[in-house]
């Protein structure tokens, strides 16, 4: 089972290798040395976490991702959803639209989704 919880070093690592990978790890260790100040062994760590977390392969210094960005926070959403709204959906609507009310293009964007994944009624 793939852990989709990542702590902000590894969220930030796994957004650099979505927008730029596949991409040699020496480049990645250049950039995160830039970018966040970390230590080639310090990324070289972090790309072994998400490879655990099965976010990522480093294959022959080729590090790409295992699973899209918009998958994983789709995961990461599902489980918000699930852990604090016990699963579901309408109470999180209801939570949200209590602070914000939904403009007509959001609404209909809505209205299309839900006619999109409309279960055999």
């Amino acid at each position: 089972m793939v852990e989709y919880r990542l702590t902000g070093a590894e969220e930030n690592l796994a957004d650099i290798i979505w927008k730029k990978g596949p991409i040699r790890s020496p480049e990645l260790v250049k950039i995160c040395e830039k970018r966040f100040k970390w230590k080639k062994s310090t990324t070289y760590t972090m790309i072994k976490r998400l490879e655990e977390k099965k976010i990522i392969e480093n294959d022959n210094s080729i590090v790409k991702a295992l699973i899209k960005k918009e998958d994983f926070y789709g995961e990461q959403s599902k489980l918000f959803v699930e852990e604090n709204f016990d699963g579901s959906l309408p109470r999180f609507l209801a939570a949200f639209t209590r602070r914000k009310k939904l403009n007509k293009n959001e609404v209909e964007e809505l209205q299309r989704l839900i006619n999109e994944h409309k279960e055999g009624l």
